[in-house]
């Protein structure tokens, strides 16, 4: 019997240690270039390209032959995916999960949608990983998946609004005006997978006592907290040293956003994935 774990490169994860796993690339497009985000791409170089860039912009998800692909040779498939509000790589997953299914009598495939991006699905992986590590069966695995997604959650804090505008998320009106201003939004993934704005701040410093008051009143007391960057690990690290002084029992790991979440996130985002106190 073999098992597989499959994600799209929203999670910023192109490899997992101790299991068989794929990482399907998504790609940002532009009118002069086309970025495949597989792991090999120059996620901050890609990023300051764009920030001058003047031209459309876009991404464009897995189809379902990518993730046809990456199901291959599998009789257990457990997959996640960025949130089907921005993507249509969760559908794309479930069609081929079917396709799957019906060429592979016996076959079983488990889709989730993360309903957010980046290190909350960095988050979910790894859990994923442990439970069919310690040899429970399929549907006792899903099981405990769809409880532990309940208590992972997203925050992010990002400088610059201009490719969420581009893509609809934001009118580019308050995206023009929060870069005059040097103001930070501060948001989260919502319960639907949408990207909500919080609030907005000035400067660095207060964005990220925001997010250690946010982490408090979203329920996070400790455990495993994941704080990815676009170009910015000064202030990643300083959010970690803040996160340890607050929270006892922090589990706190730093890295770097891949090519996806770059592009939303932009030069100076940071994104964080955390457990709640239930997880």
């Amino acid at each position: 019997m073999k098992t597989k774990i499959v994600v799209d490169s929203s999670s910023n994860l192109y490899a997992l240690e101790g299991i068989d796993f794929a990482c399907v690339p998504l790609k940002i497009i532009t009118d002069d270039a086309e970025y495949r985000d597989d792991g090999s791409l120059d996620a901050v170089g890609m990023a300051e390209t764009l920030r001058t860039y003047k031209g459309k912009t876009s991404t464009s998800c897995p189809n379902v032959s990518d993730w046809l692909a990456a199901y291959e040779g599998a009789d257990e498939v457990y997959v996640i995916t960025i949130t089907g509000t921005l993507s249509g790589s969760y559908n794309a997953a479930l069609l081929a999960a079917e396709e799957y299914k019906e060429a592979k009598p016996g076959a079983r495939v488990f889709v989730l949608d993360s309903l957010s991006a980046g290190p909350e699905l960095c988050l979910l992986a790894e859990h994923l990983r442990d439970e069919v590590c310690s040899g429970k069966p399929f549907d006792e695995v899903c099981e405990e998946m769809l409880r532990y997604h309940k208590h992972t959650h997203l925050l992010f804090s990002l400088e610059s609004l201009a490719n969420l505008a581009r893509n609809g998320r934001v009118r580019p009106a308050v995206a023009a005006v929060a870069r005059m201003l040097g103001i930070r939004v501060i948001g989260q993934a919502s319960e639907a997978g949408e990207l909500e704005v919080i609030c907005k701040t000035r400067g660095e410093h207060g964005a990220l006592e925001r997010i250690i008051l946010e982490l408090r009143d979203h329920g996070y007391t400790g455990g495993k907290l994941v704080i990815t960057h676009c170009g910015n690990p000064a202030a990643a690290e300083r959010l970690g040293h803040m996160a340890e002084a607050v929270f006892h029992n922090a589990d706190i790991r730093v890295g770097e956003c891949g090519g996806l979440c770059s592009y939303y996130a932009e030069l100076g985002g940071l994104m964080v994935g955390y457990e709640d106190s239930e997880a």
